[in-house]
């Protein structure tokens, strides 16, 4: 395989893959989950203690971290739907 063509290659697996959707999905679940586990826990869980609220988020971010690096390693640990391209010897042995 050429060296023009292992890029493309790569671009048309992660695109087939929704690497980007996923990326992008779980950049908002790590800005949107955390800022309102806090307010919402602020507010109803521990009636104002801004401490518990903040260590409610920081909870809240790393479940959501530790959740997008488990789907990655299952995801590059996956079969990959295109098998892998094997050169071929052109010169015989005389």
């Amino acid at each position: 395989m050429s060296e023009q063509a292992k890029p493309a290659n790569i671009t048309d697996q992660a695109a087939k893959g929704g690497v980007l959707t996923k990326l992008i999905l779980f950049s908002l679940s790590l800005g949107i989950i955390p800022i309102s586990s806090y307010f919402l826990s602020e507010r109803y869980v521990w009636n104002g203690n801004s401490n518990y609220a903040a260590i409610t988020a920081v909870f809240a971010a790393n479940v959501v971290l530790v959740t997008y690096i488990i789907l990655s390693i299952l995801e590059d640990k996956s079969p990959a739907s295109v098998p892998p391209d094997v050169p071929k010897d052109t010169k015989k042995k005389q």
